[in-house]
């Protein structure tokens, strides 16, 4: 799984009402939240019809065309789940194998989710809400403290297998976290990185690495400027 060395300045780098900046790697695909769920009778819900009308006439009959409309509702229930959960950003990661080459499944293709979430906490120091977020009972393990550029930073790690009768495969899957204090000292930007390759768990852990490492609470871009 490699990473190009290039980065690729998105629109909402430029968003006024933004409140985080970070770098995805290669291989992720952002999740368009506010596009995929507009509000009733908005310019950007009659941009989503008029995006998906072309889509809705290629069907190649009503039933198809039920399907896709049933589809993309249960898809948008799903992530209103995860906007309403504070998950302010989500992508989805596709890479290719290659860490081994010679082994079964050789370039077979990995997936994972990354997501961007806010957690609210009492108001404290930054190093003491970036220790607090990773201590309890909570099954974390492989927890690191870190100084990043953005300041105080915490790493941990949780295994979670589906409960039996939950609908879900019984499939491990390994979860990444990044917990970033706020400059304001009221809440953490809570970074996790998701995907059952387990086997591929160093790779994953650096890429969420990669990830932190980049994380600003001012606009890179206006500090670039005034450079």
């Amino acid at each position: 799984m490699t990473t190009a060395p290039t980065f690729t300045v998105a629109d909402s780098a430029e968003d006024p009402d933004a409140e985080i900046w970070f770098a995805e790697p290669a291989g992720f695909t952002a999740v368009p939240l506010a596009a995929l769920l507009p509000s009733p009778d908005s310019a950007s819900a009659e941009e989503l019809r008029s995006t998906l009308a072309p889509l809705l006439r290629a069907a190649p009959d009503e039933m198809a065309r039920q399907q896709f409309i049933a589809q993309l509702a249960q898809g948008q229930q799903l992530l209103k789940g995860l906007s309403e959960a504070g998950i302010a950003h989500c992508s989805i990661g596709l890479h290719r194998d290659d860490v081994d080459e010679t082994g079964p499944g050789e370039g077979r293709p990995l997936l994972s989710f990354l997501t961007v979430s806010w957690m609210p906490t009492a108001v404290s120091p930054r190093a003491v809400m970036a220790a607090r977020a990773v201590s309890g009972p909570n099954g974390r393990t492989g927890i690191e403290y870190a100084e990043l550029e953005c300041g105080p930073a915490t790493f941990s790690e949780t295994l979670r297998t589906p409960r039996a009768g939950c609908g879900l495969p019984r499939v491990p899957l390994i979860q990444f976290h990044a917990h970033l204090p706020h400059p304001d000292c009221k809440r953490l930007a809570v970074c996790t990185l998701s995907t059952t390759a387990v086997a591929r768990h160093e790779q994953y852990r650096a890429i969420l690495r990669q990830v932190a490492a980049t994380v600003c609470f001012e606009s890179p871009l206006e500090q670039r400027s005034a450079e």
